[in-house]
């Protein structure tokens, strides 16, 4: 399958609209200041800033901080997102940023985390659920996300990201300290337009990660080269709930057996018919390739995404030249290649100890996840329309219901519940479903 990669522009850049813009109004929201932008065509531009510069610092131990900030688009009408820019305020420090959806019935709970405009610490999810573990990440649905590289970037024609009315957006970003700490005040902008006439296809993301097992090089030692060490450090930095996303990837993965190597591969059943419109590829900064792969080792083999030379400095998105259908009885396999010689060049890495390196939060550790946009039909019902509003709940698939009864160690736990030691099971369970781990 061929696609389409979508033009990405230097951080910080702009895709300027062919029409002229108006600045209307400013006005002040909870958690950061907004102005709106008229455009033609019935859309408006939403522009949200942080209320202050926010200096961020690590937790002792670690190089990274995950900082949320709870922004108000004052939605009085549900709207579709059809195309968000995240300015970074200090591009050398902003590793990533992510957009969460927050619904009215999760507002006040929000507002009360956000501390009257000062944020807060939120590792994993913005944990606005009160789980305090990995469900924190299937509470709050992606809006959009920004990786170095990206600039405006625009959803695939003909679909949008539901913003229903009187939703709350947090902003998390994840601040790379290797470089240092100064002051940032990032902002983004979204572009909205009315779902009752857009006649959009609402997009929603999925994502598909595999485990991350990648040995110090041969002749190197260490205090943090075995994979014990290493995830009790991971632990150390994020909290238990890590240590138990790390060994549950493995679970499903690999069988529980984990299986060293610069190649990270995991093969994902596909539970519901979707449409797959977009994939955004993200590691580190030891990615060096990146597949996804529809039906592998099948006569029906499609490669999806292939990025032969990946460069975590320029992360783009990937649009299908044509919608890419999924069903039940269907495999998607993600597959990352790293460079492990790239810890002892890159002039941040090679200041740190040689590890084992796992699936972690931190810039020192790596990732390999495919985010998915996908919509549940080509053509708009008015059972589709009403994604646009409605947030569904998950249901649970057979194969979770075995997983959840064979695997004992699905008490992942969050710095908070570690002290209590109050285990949440079944969040999590659900979480994995909404995260589409288990599906």
């Amino acid at each position: 399958m061929k696609v389409r990669r979508q033009i990405g522009f230097g951080a910080g850049a702009f895709l300027l609209a062919a029409t002229m813009v108006t600045s209307v109004t400013g006005a002040t929201t909870h958690g950061g200041r907004i102005s709106r932008i008229a455009h033609t065509a019935g859309a408006t531009t939403v522009t949200m800033e942080l209320p202050h510069a926010f200096t961020p610092v690590a937790p002792k131990g670690g190089h990274d901080l995950y900082h949320c900030s709870l922004l108000d688009p004052h939605v009085t009408t549900d709207q579709m997102i059809t195309e968000s820019t995240f300015t970074p305020g200090n591009t050398a420090e902003d590793h990533h940023a992510i957009l969460y959806l927050v619904p009215p019935s999760q507002a006040a709970a929000a507002k009360k985390m956000d501390n009257n405009g000062t944020g807060w610490t939120c590792f994993g999810g913005p944990g606005i659920g009160g789980a305090g573990s990995i469900a924190d990440i299937g509470s709050a649905p992606w809006l959009a996300a920004w990786a170095p590289g990206r600039g405006a970037s625009p959803e695939p024609t003909g679909t949008g990201v539901p913003l229903p009315a009187g939703s709350l957006i947090v902003m998390q970003i994840h601040y790379n300290l290797l470089v240092g700490s100064k002051p940032d005040r990032s902002k983004v902008s979204l572009q909205l337009v009315p779902a009752s006439s857009s006649n959009l296809l609402p997009l929603g993301i999925q994502l598909y990660a595999a485990p991350i097992d990648l040995p110090c090089p041969s002749g190197t030692s260490g205090k943090l080269c075995s994979r014990a060490a290493s995830l009790k450090d991971i632990g150390a930095r994020f909290g238990s709930s890590a240590i138990g996303f790390d060994n549950l990837l493995e679970d499903i993965c690999s069988g529980g057996t984990p299986k060293a190597g610069d190649t990270s591969t995991c093969t994902w059943g596909v539970g519901a018919t979707k449409y797959i419109w977009q994939i955004t590829p993200h590691m580190h900064l030891l990615g060096a390739s990146f597949k996804v792969t529809l039906n592998p080792g099948t006569p029906q083999q499609q490669v999806l995404v292939n990025v032969p030379a990946y460069n975590f400095h320029y992360q783009q998105s990937y649009t299908m030249s044509s919608p890419v259908k999924i069903q039940p009885g269907d495999h998607l396999q993600v597959s990352c290649t790293y460079n492990p010689a790239l810890r002892g060049i890159d002039p941040y890495l090679k200041t740190l100890p040689p590890r084992y390196v796992l699936w972690g939060d931190g810039s020192s550790d790596e990732m390999c996840l495919a985010i998915v946009g996908a919509t549940s039909s080509l053509s708009v019902t008015p059972a589709v329309a009403h994604e646009r509003t409605h947030l569904s709940t998950p249901t649970w698939p057979p194969a979770l219901q075995r997983l959840a009864a064979t695997t004992p160690m699905m008490s992942f736990q969050s710095m908070t519940d570690s002290l209590t030691n109050r285990y949440t099971e079944m969040q999590d369970l659900e979480a994995m479903v909404r995260y589409h781990l288990c599906d």
